[in-house]
């Protein structure tokens, strides 16, 4: 009997293992890519724009995945950013109905592989014994297109869909949508400006850079007299003065169906930078333009926002190195239209010395905004702004208004000309157009400066490459808004999704309202202490000689120890307002600590002692039992 129990027993183990390994077959078989994405922003899971990219190709594609599988073997991290690429390419290549055709090759040293992955493009990393590690992809189309990702750095692990897809999108329309350009601004050889390209240093703006990689991009010569045909959408941004005649052709080409993104500025400070050179007006404005399209723009102000001010440095003292600038705003989810395709899934921009937008009474069309201030904002004269740019003086310049200034919008309706008298003199025909034919599309930005690599992007070397890692939107903003007016949506939730600004906005809020109640106070006892330094030395500088000959005089001598007893009250009456500023921040910090670290082990000890006060009693009662 029992030897028969023991037999029983090991049957049934041995059947229970041999049913756990075939499920964990079947199970591999089966569900291999199988996951469970529980990120607020499914990080995890193809976007829809993919869906649609993938599912409007009409010709295949071929992609080319190149990893040294076996030169990487010794660097971990490489190896799992590996598998999670060739992952999501056979994720692609399944959704795709046999589109994309996938080949994984490994490029190892001294084979025709290697020369292949050079050949298309590809950058390899040197290792340590020499060898290369290629961890790149290409891709062709059918009539002889072609595209790379010549590296796979892990900086931009977070964007890797959206650079994937695309890079499918533009291998899928192979003749690039026309997007014309009208700036003073040097976006095409960046921030050194004309001076910069002549000595071979230029380095255009990264979202210029990444529109041409989609589209077609036409800059008008700053003599334009009219908007080349092949023109889909317009991008005017920071113009210089232009004539009767130039914006005669922009009323015309908004009329007859063009899509236009303005970018105007009360204070353009990337053009304040470059304005040795003349080229770039520090206001931009298109009042005429504007009254047509039924939009107020005020040229002579500046969004001043507490609630949104940026964090700067401003000075190298390390206990109070930064302040609010309340003219560089940090815009969040809060401050977007929700409803628009443009800005629905923004998470964070960074913008700088805005200005406001209004609808104008009467206007026959429809002022939608895109963003807005909060209701802790007013407006700043734009020279004072430019003048005298301290952090506490443009502070003190705010008077809430409980307004949200609108700083972009999107123009809709119909409209009717600019130019109700007649052509500008000398323009050539076609006749003139005086209404809309349907609704004109036009977007509006209050500010120029989202174009600046500085507020939104970080710049590295790598592998003799400049790689883009992005902080905040503001090229997902500008490349949304010419796709959406273009006609296609399907890359937006995709640059949009991959910025993960999480700031910790109760700290941000303590931080603004903690500036804004004793900053004052401490820049008032700092130059109290200042002033009393300089009293102390010039009594001590000025009795220096008297003293060699007969010493101080006691008044003297009762006036150096008031100021040094005034001059010790003082800084310590500033430690004690620089602990205020940071008081509720340090109360905050420590109650989380304590969540975090105490709060939930000493909830699960109490959980565990009071179940084991509950056996005991259950025993307890089963033995009186």
């Amino acid at each position: 009997m029992t030897m028969s129990r023991r037999l029983y027993a090991i049957a049934a183990i041995a059947l229970a293992t041999v049913m756990f390994v075939a499920l964990n077959i079947a199970i591999d078989a089966s569900v291999t890519n199988a996951r469970l994405d529980l990120t607020e922003n499914h990080e995890f899971t193809l976007a829809q724009g993919t869906r649609n990219t993938i599912a409007k190709l009409e010709e295949p594609i071929t992609l080319k995945f190149f990893y040294s599988k076996k030169v990487a073997a010794e660097y971990a991290q490489i190896q799992a950013y590996a598998t999670r690429v060739r992952d999501l390419l056979h994720e692609y290549a399944a959704l795709s109905g046999g589109k994309i055709v996938l080949q994984e090759i490994d490029p190892e040293p001294f084979t025709p592989e290697e020369d292949e992955a050079v050949a298309a493009g590809l950058t390899g990393a040197p290792t340590d014994n020499g060898d290369m590690v290629y961890f790149g992809l290409s891709g062709t189309n059918s009539i002889a297109g072609k595209e790379a990702i010549p590296f796979f750095t892990q900086d931009r692990e977070a964007y890797l869909e959206y650079d994937l897809t695309s890079m499918i999108y533009r291998l899928s329309t192979p003749v690039k949508p026309v997007l014309g350009i009208i700036t003073s601004l040097p976006l095409d050889v960046g921030a050194g400006g004309m001076m910069a390209a002549m000595q071979g240093q230029s380095r255009p703006y990264v979202a210029y850079q990444e529109l041409q990689q989609t589209y077609k991009t036409k800059m008008l010569d700053a003599n334009f007299a009219s908007i080349p045909p092949d023109v889909e959408v317009l991008m005017i941004a920071q113009p210089g003065a232009l004539n009767d005649k130039q914006l005669y052709a922009i009323d015309q080409f908004v009329l007859r169906g063009g899509r236009a993104l303005v970018f105007v500025d009360p204070y353009s400070e990337i053009a304040g930078a470059n304005q040795q050179q003349g080229s770039s007006p520090i206001v931009s404005d298109l009042p005429r333009l504007f009254k047509a399209w039924g939009v107020h723009f005020t040229s002579d102000k500046v969004v001043g926002d507490r609630a949104l001010a940026q964090r700067v440095q401003v000075s190298d003292d390390a206990r109070n190195p930064v302040a609010e600038y309340p003219i560089w705003l940090h815009l969040t989810p809060e401050n977007f239209d929700s409803t628009d395709p443009l800005t629905a899934n923004l998470q964070a921009l960074n913008l700088a010395s805005a200005g406001a937008l209004s609808p104008l009474k009467g206007a026959t069309t429809h002022f939608a905004p895109l963003l807005r201030s909060s209701n802790e904002a007013s407006l700043i004269d734009a020279t004072q702004a430019r003048l005298n740019p301290q952090p506490q003086t443009l502070m003190d310049a705010i008077h809430p208004t409980g307004q949200e200034y609108v700083l972009a919008a999107r123009i809709s309706g119909p409209a009717k000309t600019a130019f109700p008298e007649g052509t500008p003199q000398g323009t050539a025909l076609p006749p003139q157009i005086k209404d809309s034919k349907g609704a004109i599309n036009v977007i509006v930005v209050a500010e120029s400066d989202m174009f600046d690599d500085r507020f939104w992007v970080r710049l590295q070397n790598v592998l003799g490459r400049t790689v883009a890692t992005p902080f905040a939107d503001n090229g997902s903003f500008i490349l949304n808004a010419v796709e959406n007016l273009m006609g296609s949506n399907d890359l937006i939730s995709l640059r949009t999704r991959a910025t993960n600004d999480r700031p910790f906005t109760r700290v941000s809020k303590i931080q603004a309202q903690a500036q804004a109640q004793f900053q004052s106070e401490a820049d008032a006892l700092k130059q109290k202490m200042s002033d009393t330094e300089d009293r102390l030395r010039a009594l001590q500088q000025g009795s220096t000689g008297k003293a060699q000959a007969a010493g101080l005089t006691p008044e003297q001598s009762a006036e150096i120890d008031r100021f040094r007893h005034e001059l010790l009250d003082t800084r310590t009456q500033l430690r004690d307002v620089q602990h205020n500023l940071r008081k509720d921040i340090d109360l905050l910090g420590g109650i989380l600590a304590f969540v975090n670290i105490a709060l939930v082990p000493l909830l699960l000890a109490a959980f565990a002692l009071g179940l084991a006060w509950l056996r005991r009693r259950r025993r307890a009662r089963a033995i009186k039992v």
